[in-house]
């Protein structure tokens, strides 16, 4: 039996994929190391709970005693890496929490691994040189795109935000593993998810939440910016991947090729919001929609090039963005509803 260290599995993402993974995998074991800060809940993980492949433990991915504790004693062939501070407004109001765990302890995670699978650079410790160190990425590392084009794999970084340069810090971090010890590492990085169980601070969350508590909807600046949306179980498919077939050293670029303005995801949320839980006024949802001022330093758009995991790995989007957000919209219904 394998073990795998998942960080941040509490999280939006990482909840998504352990129950995917235990019921794909029945060779795994999972130790699901979270810190449990306020997007992290293990709400989530209620399905796994008691599961005889599965491990929780609070804690910190910086804490490097508890992390060389957890190496030693559960021995991990692997690491999959989700744990991050992620949400941009936060990280323009408080950028110390993103430099900490975002770079430090991908830091911590990476220096731990590297002295428990090595013994030195290139030279891996006997029956470890398979295993591997997953790092979860996003496109905001890549900066703005103009009205054309698309963030490659070979796309020059330019983060615009903290919390884009925490990322784009520990995705270089990653990246000098590699090239400087030998480890086996591969990164990932995607466009924006959506699905369940994804915090309520987030874009399609708070549309759903504020329209369904008929509280105005707010939408940054004029609502034009522009995101390429990822169904996130097509995106813990892709994880996948990556962490069993992908080449060590490479990134790979996951996305929807769903791009969409604010608006129109916030109208496409009320014309589904209008169908299966109309106001009790009969008006429309799309009445409560609200501009507010925009956010600083706010991208304008990203849209991902998935071409280098689809012909290499195999990957494909098996969720359209209509189906997607029509599932969406009913999970956050049935929460709103039991809340």
């Amino acid at each position: 039996m394998k073990t795998i260290l998942i960080t941040g599995g509490a999280g939006f993402i990482g909840s998504n994929f352990i129950p995917y993974f235990l019921e794909k995998y029945k060779d795994y074991h999972l130790l699901n190391l979270d810190m449990l800060t306020y997007a992290g809940t293990l709400a989530n993980l209620q399905e796994v709970e008691g599961h005889a492949r599965y491990t929780f433990v609070k804690g910190d991915i910086a804490d490097k005693g508890l992390v060389e504790k957890l190496f030693e004693k559960y021995l991990f062939t692997g690491v999959i890496h989700f744990a991050a501070e992620s949400h941009v407004d936060n990280s323009i109001a408080s950028p110390e929490a993103f430099i900490q765990t975002n770079i430090v302890g991908t830091f911590m995670l990476l220096d731990v691994a590297r002295r428990n699978w090595m013994n030195a650079p290139f030279v891996f410790q006997e029956g470890r040189q398979d295993n591997r160190f997953l790092h979860i990425s996003t496109d905001e590392v890549y900066g703005s795109l103009g009205p054309k084009g698309y963030f490659t794999e070979r796309t020059p970084y330019a983060p615009n935000s903290p919390y884009s340069a925490s990322k784009a810090s520990s995705d270089l971090m990653v990246r000098s593993y590699f090239h400087t010890y030998g480890m086996n590492v591969v990164s990932t990085n995607c466009s924006n998810n959506y699905g369940p169980r994804q915090h309520e601070e987030k874009l399609i969350p708070t549309i759903i939440r504020s329209a369904i508590q008929e509280k105005t909807i707010p939408i940054f600046g004029d609502g034009k910016n522009v995101r390429d949306w990822l169904y996130v179980i097509d995106h813990v498919k892709g994880i996948d991947l990556a962490f069993h077939k992908g080449r060590a050293g490479e990134t790979y670029n996951i996305g929807g090729k769903n791009e969409r303005t604010n608006n129109q995801i916030a109208e496409t949320i009320c014309y589904l919001l209008d169908k299966t839980k109309p106001r009790e006024n009969g008006r429309t949802y799309k009445e409560l929609i609200a501009y507010v001022p925009d956010r600083a330093g706010h991208d304008k758009r990203y849209a991902i090039d998935a071409t280098k995991i689809q012909s290499e790995l195999g990957w494909l989007a098996g969720m359209n963005f209509e189906t997607g957000m029509q599932a969406t919209v009913e999970w956050y219904i049935r929460k709103y509803n039991r809340g």
